[in-house]
């Protein structure tokens, strides 16, 4: 074990030391201290890009921008063994599971009767936030690189019908925006965007296969991942209150409370990717909403919320009695979000400099590529833009339509699987690339600008 450790902290300091270490990192199980170190290395590296605060922007860019520099390092001759890293798949788990907490955490800080109250609203701009990118993306793909397949562009135009929700759900937490209906618009959006992106991807891919899917089929894959999100939703608010007395029995403390929490996010999130072949950050988000702070109050002590109440109705002083009244209803009432935070502050920052790892500078030397990657990046910001004019009255149509750009980590899916199916070359997956790179950098400072304006004028 402590030489294991030892090899780890040579590997990050004095990479070519031993080239043993590639191999033992993508042997069978891998060498498990080596790649724990590295993670708290990427750990460290996102503490450092969160200094982006006094800056006034958001820690999330600070943290993407210090990915980008970590992947970078790989370039230098000591350091060529992070490339490792890139690619290994505990890793990327890793970062996953990163992702699908910070989803989870943006539902439990939402509200369904509140999302309802913006239903169509968000439907609207899901449909034209689709809409838009993949016609734009389909046609300017076709008239600047007309000497490829009508399936590449099809493909291009689905890539960019894709939206990052958990870029902007980080930018709206840091920014405590939370709770604002642009927030909940785009919020509500992104899942719907979501579902509709990967029906497009999966009828782009059915082209592409060479069987193309019938109204029927679409139909299907429609209601499934319908189905999925109104029945996770009804049932897991009738089950749950029955589920929380049920574990409450065992017991009452902390830690079960954070059990039954996570349960329902891994349920959901499974359950996404398992039943209705969506993102398991659709899941994770509809278990978020799910869950509500009356859901954990068999979880409270309720003898001690008693006494408490007792002392403070006995306690002769007034202010003194207050506050023992406010601890004991918050006892009752604390919501859950509140102890994911202590997970999330680990594994969140983690996704975050693992996407700006997969940064391939390279890709930025060719001018051809980086022209094609600019033209696309345009429209794909235009195309969401213009989703968010749809919104209505009383809402800042500007953010919802900037919420709506980051492609982040669903962009390099969708851009990864059209690799895989042979329609998209090198050159196309190099501009893909650069177009999730940068509307997923331009989205956190736009953001901050954007509401740090709207605050100031609440506020004067």
């Amino acid at each position: 074990m402590k030489a294991s450790l030892w090899m780890g902290l040579g590997l990050a300091l004095f990479p070519n030391v031993s080239f043993a270490a590639e191999e033992a990192v993508n042997s069978h199980g891998g060498d498990f201290p080596l790649l724990f170190l590295f993670l708290i290395i990427m750990l460290l590296f996102a503490r450092i890009g969160a200094l982006a605060e006094r800056m006034h922007q958001p820690a999330v860019l600070g943290e993407l921008v210090m990915g980008i520099v970590l992947g970078a390092l790989a370039f230098i001759p000591w350091f060529q063994q992070i490339e490792v890293f890139k690619t290994n798949e505990f890793i990327k788990d890793i970062a996953e599971i990163g992702v699908i907490l910070l989803l989870f955490r943006a539902g439990l800080e939402s509200n369904i009767g509140e999302m309802k109250k913006v239903g169509l609203r968000a439907t609207s701009v899901a449909l034209l936030g689709v809409a838009a990118p993949f016609i734009g993306g389909w046609w300017v793909s076709k008239l600047l690189l007309p000497e490829l397949d009508n399936t590449t562009h099809l493909f291009i135009g689905a890539t960019l019908t894709a939206t990052s929700v958990g870029i902007t759900a980080r930018v709206f937490k840091d920014l405590s925006f939370l709770k604002a209906l642009e927030s909940k618009i785009v919020l509500g959006a992104a899942v719907i965007d979501d579902v509709l992106g990967l029906l497009i991807l999966a009828v782009v891919s059915g082209i592409v296969s060479g069987g193309a899917l019938g109204l029927g089929a679409i139909g299907i894959l429609s209601l499934k991942a319908l189905g999925f999100l109104v029945g996770a939703i009804v049932l897991g608010q009738l089950l749950t209150p029955f589920i929380g007395k049920a574990l409450s029995t065992i017991h009452t403390g902390v830690g079960m409370k954070i059990a039954m929490a996570l349960l329902f996010c891994a349920v959901f999130a499974y359950g996404a990717s398992a039943l209705a072949g969506l993102a398991p950050i659709i899941g994770a988000f509809a278990a978020g909403l799910v869950l509500d702070p009356v859901h954990f109050r068999a979880f409270s002590a309720p003898h001690i919320v008693h006494k408490v109440r007792q002392w403070a109705d006995a306690n002769a002083d007034v202010t003194v009695r207050e506050e023992m009244h406010l601890l004991a209803t918050h006892e009752e009432h604390a919501h859950v979000e509140n102890l994911i935070d202590g997970i999330s502050h680990f594994f969140v920052p983690i996704f975050f400099v693992y996407t700006g790892m997969q940064v391939n500078l390279a890709a930025f030397a060719d001018a051809k590529t980086l022209m094609l990657a600019l033209a696309i990046t345009v429209v794909a910001i235009v195309g969401k833009m213009i989703a968010g004019w749809v919104a209505g009255k009383g809402v800042d149509s500007k953010i919802i339509g900037i919420g709506m750009v980051p492609r982040g980590e669903v962009g390099l899916i969708f851009a990864n699987i059209g690799r895989e199916l042979g329609v998209v070359n090198d050159q196309v997956f190099a501009v893909m690339l650069i177009v999730v790179v940068l509307t997923t950098l331009v989205t956190p400072p736009l953001l901050s600008s954007m509401i740090g304006k709207k605050h100031r004028l609440a506020t004067a």
